[in-house]
């Protein structure tokens, strides 16, 4: 797979050396400077399968459109620009183009999340069990809540029918660590994911993009780990 990582910071690098230890070829790995106005990913159309977006919020949906518009999958863990999504998924459902959003692409997250929509049907009976998700990050991290935090809610709210409140927790390297407590008078459930290496993501990035290929349609996690119907 002939991959353009946008975006060269830790998590772009991680996604580099991830391509290329699994064998994939990494035409450019573009920075703000070399990407103004996503001009860059225009001029790439021709030489890449696909792109990997890790940039800031205030770019991420100009790039994203930039690769719907140049016929390129893209594969975008970007987070807090979801007020712009809408438009990217209708630009890539009217272009026929490939866009995969995704706030955590850790394939241990998106089957955790699973087991938590799970959770949510069996605990919806009994309302005496209290719901909440804790998630922890490092210090750096900007947004709070996590969008992995808000997908895992938004999964939780479909089963469980009441909303879950999340607390945040900002402190020192934390790559990610998000728990699902289910608080009852005499007893608790613990569900808990810990990233140990933000390595983790990229690995899940690169296995996205590369089942991305081949596909048109607007996709999340859920469906890359999804079982094929018999």
């Amino acid at each position: 797979m002939r991959l353009l990582i946008i975006g060269d910071g830790k998590m772009g690098r991680a996604v580099e050396a991830l391509a290329l230890a699994d064998g994939h070829r990494v035409v450019d790995v573009l920075g703000a400077a070399a990407n103004a106005n996503a001009d860059a990913i225009r001029s790439r159309r021709e030489e890449v399968d696909a792109a990997i977006e890790f940039t800031v919020p205030q770019a991420a949906a100009a790039n994203a459109l930039a690769c719907i518009e140049s016929a390129i999958p893209v594969v975008v863990g970007t987070t807090g620009w979801y007020a712009q999504r809408p438009l990217v998924e209708q630009r890539a459902r009217e272009a026929g183009g490939a866009v995969l959003i995704a706030p955590n692409f850790s394939l241990g997250v998106a089957l955790t999340t699973d087991v938590m929509r799970a959770a949510g049907e069996a605990f919806a009976p009994y309302e005496h069990f209290a719901a909440a998700l804790v998630e922890t990050h490092h210090a750096a991290k900007k947004d709070a809540p996590s969008g992995t935090a808000k997908a895992m809610v938004e999964a939780l709210r479909e089963t469980l029918g009441r909303d879950v409140p999340i607390t945040s927790v900002r402190v020192g390297a934390v790559p990610g660590t998000h728990t699902l407590i289910f608080d009852g008078p005499f007893e608790q459930i613990v569900i808990t994911h810990e990233a140990r290496d933000r390595r983790v993501f990229a690995d899940g990035a690169v296995r996205a993009a590369a089942w991305l290929v081949g596909r048109t349609g607007v996709f999340t996690m859920r469906d890359v780990t999804a079982r094929p119907k018999a």
